[in-house]
């Protein structure tokens, strides 16, 4: 699991997401999409489905681009999400995550947040790399718990928000961050709310905020 650690622990920052779509293919004409109808600023539109796509290519794609969008985000704010200052992965006093992912680590074990957050990403990473699950070819089918698989995704990268928000919002702000903080987590919570990817219980830790940015 030691695919972020080094990226994660370099003082300069300069963590690039590693997953990338490959031109010339139909997922990455969606993605371009994507980021054509994201600069118009209407979130409530670009997380829409494009008319006559399918659905799990457009899950296919925004699910890379939010892992890499988080990725970065996260990034940012490694050199103060440190085992000393965050020992636990948690958001708020009410909600601590434990992580287990059934192969590697069948029961749930506590683990600092640094170190939760590595065992996450490198677990998207996987996923997203495995040709049964992701495919990259057209002609080639998605397996039939797809949205199950995208789900347990969104859950577990919410997460991610949910410490950055409780944790270390105040460093996002004195680093500048928090317009593009508020701007990516509005469009993960409109894209969950477009194809009902997270329980309302799972989104707890943040209820609030998501009425204030959503209105719903």
């Amino acid at each position: 699991m030691a695919l972020f650690g080094g990226l994660f622990g370099n003082k300069n920052n300069t963590f690039k997401p590693k997953k990338n779509i490959a031109k010339g293919t139909k997922r990455y004409e969606l993605h371009k999409h994507s980021k054509n109808t994201l600069g118009s600023g209407n979130l409530r539109r670009a997380v829409q489905l494009p008319d006559n796509e399918d659905v799990n290519e457009w899950l296919a794609v925004n699910t890379v681009d939010f892992y890499n969008q988080i990725s970065l985000l996260y990034g940012s704010i490694t050199e103060f999400c440190t085992p000393q200052e965050c020992p636990v992965m948690s958001a708020g006093p009410k909600y601590e995550y434990l992580w287990a992912d059934g192969v590697t680590v069948k029961r749930p074990i506590k683990c600092s947040a640094p170190q939760y957050v590595d065992y996450l990403m490198s677990w998207v990473q996987s996923i997203l790399d495995d040709e049964n699950i992701f495919p990259s070819r057209v002609d080639t089918p998605f397996p039939r718990n797809f949205i199950d698989v995208v789900r347990n995704i969104f859950k577990r990268l919410f997460r991610v928000y949910a410490h950055i928000y409780y944790s270390h919002f105040q460093k996002i702000v004195t680093l500048g961050e928090e317009a593009h903080l508020n701007t990516s987590f509005k469009h993960f919570i409109y894209f969950v709310q477009e194809f009902d990817l997270i329980d309302r219980k799972e989104l707890a830790p943040l209820a609030d905020l998501i009425i204030t940015l959503t209105g719903k």
